[in-house]
């Protein structure tokens, strides 16, 4: 199969986004999957192929030295073979190895989705909080300052009632 982009190599790479809903898929060669970002896993991971055979022989010295979940003990180097995160902790441990990946994968990095029923009523009304600080930061930018003081009485409405939501 040739590449998507070029239509001049053949494709080895398989790519497959999902941006606002809808799913794409893509083959590429690999120069193309390079200046797309989309290298090989050792490269968008940060692993160095020259370290992983310079040390070849000395293996259980990279296997001690990585970094660890302090939960789970996954190393970021499991974590980007298998392509899962071991714990929710891990999120915490290798966010910064993690984050750019994430971006790149989903396109951003905060949860906007629906909250499960059984989530508590404390993290509906944060959520709650949540959306209207920023819906007051667009009145305060637009200039609405009648919908702004309204906002800001809701918010503060909220955060006084905050504690005693699961109470009731």
């Amino acid at each position: 199969m040739l590449c998507q982009s070029c239509e001049k190599r053949q494709a080895s790479t398989h790519i497959k986004t999902i941006l606002s809903g809808e799913l794409k898929e893509y083959n590429l060669c690999p120069e193309c999957a390079a200046k797309l970002g989309y290298g090989s896993i050792f490269t968008n991971f940060g692993f160095d192929i020259d370290k992983l055979f310079g040390s070849f022989m000395d293996s259980d010295n990279i296997h001690k030295k990585a970094k660890r979940c302090q939960f789970c003990g996954s190393s970021f180097d499991e974590i980007a073979k298998s392509g899962k995160v071991g714990c929710a902790h891990c999120y915490e441990e290798f966010y910064d190895e993690l984050l750019p990946s994430i971006q790149r994968i989903h396109g951003r990095t905060n949860h906007t989705g629906k909250l499960a029923r059984s989530a508590g009523s404390e993290v509906m009304v944060k959520n709650e909080i949540a959306k209207c600080k920023f819906e007051l930061e667009q009145a305060i930018k637009t200039q609405e300052f009648e919908k702004a003081a309204e906002l800001r009485d809701k918010i503060k409405e909220l955060e006084k009632n905050i504690g005693n939501v699961d109470a009731q």
